[in-house]
C-alpha cells in the first residue's frame, strides 16, 4: 500500500469499530470490548508504518475536490509531515492504552458498549485533526471532538455534576469556536484556499491582510479547546467523566489539538507581533494561575486537571517565542505522563471502590495497597516535575531555552517581550510544579486519611497499562531530543546550561520546601485525632464518578472521614489558599459578567412575550369572539321567533322603500 493509503485508513479504522460498536454493542455484546481495542491498536500499528515512511524528510501530500462550491474549493487532503506523523504515533498509543484500561476499569458498566465507541469516534476525530491538510476537513475533526466529549464527560448522567460538567465543557469550547470558524472564513478569503499548504505559501509571500485579526480570532478558538486562559474553566469540571476519558482528552486528544493546530499554522502567527505576545501572556498567566489552583486542590484529579492546564501553557509559551518543534516534543512526552497520572488516579480510585478516595485528604496506607500505581505515579510525577533523567526535564528544558533564545533576540521575528515573559513564568510554573507534584505524592500515598476498604488486585489491564505507560515516561525524553530535530524544523532541541540549572533548581527548591511544610503540619498535627479537623477544605468537593454511585461515603462532617489536617499546601499558600482552591473565583466572574445578564435578558424577553404579545394576540382574537357570541344569541332554535324576526324585518325594508320612494 501507498503511503497516502496507509494513512487515510489511521483515521477510518476506529470510525468503523465506533460505528460497529454502535450496532452490535446490544446484539453481540461479546464483540464490544474486541472493537474497542482492535481498531485502535491497528491504527497504531498503521501510523507507526507511516511515521517510519515520512522518516521526518518530505511532507507527504494529496488531495481531492470534495463538491464545487463556486468560491473558495474544500478538498479531502492530507498533509503528513514530522510533527502529524509522530502526533498521529502519540493519539493512537494512548487511545489503545486507554481503551485496553477501559475493558477492566468499565468492566461492569452497562454503557460500556456505548462509551468505547465514543472513545474510538473520539480518537479518529483526533487523527483526522492531525493528517488533514484542508482546514475545513480540520474543522470536521475539531467539532466532532466537541461532540464527543460532551457524551463522554455526561457518561455519568446520573449524577448532577456529570450532567453539568457537560455542557459546560460544551458551551465553553463552542464559545471559542465561533470566533475561531470566522478566522478560519477569513484566512482562506485571504489565501484563496482552505489547503494549509496553500494558507502557508500565501503567508510567506505577505499575500494576508489582516494577519492580527485572523491571529486573534483562531486564538480564541485555540483557548478554548486548549484549555487556555480565559476559556480553561471547563477542564477541572470536566474531571465528573471516567477516568480514562480524562486521560484521553488531557493527554492525546482535545487539549492537545489546539497546541498542534498553532503548530501547524505558525507562520500565520509569527506574521503579527502583536499576536504572538497575547499568545506569551495567555502562556504566562494560564502557566502561572494553574499552578497555584493546583497547590489548593484536595481532588487528585482536579490537580491534575490544572496540571494540564499548566503543561499546555508551556506548550502555547513555546509557540510564542516560534519555537514548534520544542511545543511539539512536550506535548509528546506530555502525553506519555499524564494518562500515565490519570490511569493511576483511576487505579486508586478503583481499589477503593468509591470516589471518596479521590479526596487527597482521605487517603491513608495506599503505597502497599497499589504498589503498581505507586511506582508508576512516583516515576510520572518525576517526570512531570521535570526531574533529569525523566523525559519531562528535555522537553520542558527545549521550552525554557526557546524563551530564552527569545529573549536575547536569538530568534527572528519574534519580540523579545514574549521571550521574557515565557521565561519568567516558566521557571514560576516549575517551582509551582514541582510543588504541587511533591505534594500530591506526599498526601496520596504517604497521608493520615481513614484508610477504605481493600476491594482486592485491580485487573491486570489495567497495571499492565500503567507499565507499559511508565516506559516512555521514563525514557523517552533523553532518547528523543537528539533525533526530533530532524523530524521538525531542525531547530536544536538540546537542554541549554542556563536554563538547565535554573529550571532543575527551583524544581527541586519547590520540592524540598513542600516536603519540609508537609512535615511541620503532619508534626502539628500529629497529636491531634483526625476528626479533630471537621471542616469541609474550601471549594475542594470532589467531584463523583458513577462508580461512587453504589458506595456510601461519609460526608465531611463525620469524625471518620474528616480531612487530614497536614496539608502543605494551606501552609505554602496562606490566605490565597482559598481564592486558589476556587480557581480564583472565575466561574463567578463569568457568571456575574455572562450569565445573569443573559438570564435576565431572557427573562425580560419572556415578559414582553407573555405581557405585551400575547396581549395583542389576545386582543384581535377577542373581537370576533364578541361577534361570534352575539350572532350565537340570535340562533335560539325557536320557529316563532324567526318567523317573528322575518316580518319585522319585512316590515322595516318595506317602510324604508315607501320612504324613498315618496321622497321623504
Amino acid at each position: 500500500m501507498t503511503t497516502t493509503t496507509l494513512a487515510v485508513l489511521v483515521p477510518l479504522l476506529p470510525f468503523l469499530g465506533a460505528a460497529a460498536g454502535l450496532l452490535l454493542g446490544r446484539i453481540a455484546p461479546g464483540f464490544v470490548r474486541p472493537l474497542a481495542v482492535l481498531p485502535s491498536l491497528a491504527a497504531l500499528g498503521l501510523a507507526a508504518v507511516v511515521a517510519v515512511r515520512q522518516g521526518g524528510g518530505a511532507a507527504v501530500d494529496s488531495a481531492t475536490e470534495l463538491t464545487p462550491t463556486g468560491s473558495v474549493p474544500v478538498e479531502l487532503a492530507l498533509h503528513i509531515d514530522g510533527f502529524a506523523a509522530l502526533v498521529a504515533v502519540l493519539v493512537a498509543f494512548v487511545a489503545t492504552c486507554v481503551q485496553i484500561y477501559s475493558t477492566g476499569y468499565l468492566r461492569d458498566d452497562p454503557r460500556y458498549p456505548s462509551y468505547a465507541a465514543l472513545v474510538s469516534l473520539f480518537t479518529s476525530a483526533m487523527l483526522l485533526v492531525v493528517y488533514s491538510g484542508d482546514l475545513i476537513v480540520l474543522l470536521v475533526g475539531w467539532e466532532v471532538m466537541g461532540i464527543c466529549s460532551y457524551f463522554l464527560v455526561g457518561h455519568y448522567w446520573e449524577t448532577p455534576e456529570a450532567r453539568a460538567a457537560s455542557i459546560k465543557a460544551f458551551l465553553v469550547t463552542k464559545l471559542g469556536d465561533v470566533p475561531f470558524l470566522i478566522g478560519l472564513f477569513a484566512l482562506a478569503t485571504d489565501a484563496g484556499s482552505f489547503r494549509i499548504t496553500k494558507v502557508l505559501d500565501t503567508v510567506a509571500h505577505g499575500g494576508l491582510h489582516h494577519p492580527t485579526l485572523i491571529a486573534l480570532l483562531l486564538l480564541a478558538g485555540v483557548a478554548g479547546k486548549s484549555a487556555q486562559f480565559p476559556l480553561h474553566t471547563w477542564l477541572p469540571d470536566a474531571m465528573a467523566g471516567p477516568t480514562p476519558v480524562s486521560a484521553l482528552i488531557h493527554a492525546a486528544t482535545m487539549v492537545a489539538a489546539g497546541v498542534y493546530f498553532v503548530a501547524r499554522l505558525l507562520p500565520v502567527f509569527e506574521a503579527s507581533s502583536a499576536a504572538m505576545v497575547v499568545l506569551a501572556v495567555m502562556a504566562a498567566v494560564t502557566m502561572a494561575g494553574s499552578g497555584l489552583a493546583a497547590l489548593a486542590q484536595d481532588d487528585i484529579k482536579r490537580v491534575l486537571a490544572y496540571s494540564t492546564i499548566g503543561q499546555l501553557g508551556y506548550m502555547t509559551g513555546a509557540l510564542a517565542v516560534g519555537d514548534r518543534g520544542a511545543a511539539v516534543f512536550h506535548l509528546l512526552s506530555h502525553g506519555a505522563f499524564k494518562a500515565l497520572l490519570f490511569l493511576a488516579a483511576g487505579v486508586i480510585i478503583h481499589a477503593s471502590g468509591t470516589n471518596s478516595l479521590a479526596a487527597m485528604s482521605r487517603m491513608g496506607n495506599l503505597r502497599a495497597r497499589v504498589p503498581d500505581a505507586f511506582w508508576t505515579m512516583t516515576v510520572a510525577l518525576l517526570a512531570l516535575a521535570a526531574i533529569p533523567p525523566f523525559s519531562g526535564f528535555f522537553s520542558k528544558e527545549s521550552v525554557l531555552g526557546a524563551a530564552e533564545h527569545a529573549a536575547t533576540g536569538d530568534t527572528a521575528h519574534i519580540p523579545g517581550v514574549a521571550g521574557w515573559i515565557v521565561l519568567a513564568a516558566g521557571l514560576l510554573a516549575a517551582l509551582l510544579t514541582a510543588a504541587y507534584a511533591t505534594r500530591l505524592w506526599l498526601l496520596a500515598f504517604h497521608g493520615r486519611g481513614v484508610e477504605a476498604p481493600d476491594h482486592g488486585r485491580q485487573p491486570v489491564a489495567m497495571n499492565a497499562v500503567l507499565w507499559v505507560l511508565a516506559v516512555p515516561s521514563l525514557a523517552l525524553g533523553g532518547l528523543a531530543y537528539r533525533e526530533l530535530p530532524d523530524w521538525f524544523d531542525g531547530h536544536d532541541l538540546t537542554p541549554t546550561l542556563t536554563t538547565s540549572v535554573l529550571g532543575t533548581g527551583v524544581a527541586l527548591v519547590g520540592g524540598i520546601v513542600t516536603y519540609g511544610a508537609w512535615r511541620h503540619t503532619t508534626a502539628r498535627a500529629a497529636g491531634a485525632p483526625l476528626g479533630a479537623v471537621a471542616a469541609h477544605p474550601e471549594g475542594d468537593a470532589g467531584l463523583v464518578e458513577a462508580e461512587a454511585i453504589a458506595s456510601h461515603t461519609p460526608a465531611y462532617g463525620d469524625v471518620a472521614s474528616a480531612p487530614d489536617p497536614a496539608d502543605p499546601g494551606r501552609l505554602l499558600l496562606g490566605p490565597l489558599h482559598r481564592h486558589a482552591a476556587s480557581g480564583f473565583h472565575l466561574d463567578a466572574v463569568y457568571a456575574a459578567l455572562f450569565v445573569r445578564p443573559v438570564m435576565a435578558a431572557a427573562s425580560l424577553v419572556r415578559f414582553l412575550d407573555r405581557e405585551v404579545v400575547d396581549t395583542y394576540v389576545r386582543g384581535a382574537g377577542t373581537l370576533p369572539r364578541l361577534l361570534g357570541a352575539a350572532v350565537r344569541r340570535a340562533q335560539t332554535g325557536n320557529m316563532q321567533t324567526y318567523v317573528s324576526a322575518l316580518l319585522a324585518g319585512t316590515v322595516v325594508l318595506t317602510v324604508a322603500v315607501l320612504l324613498v320612494a315618496t321622497g321623504v
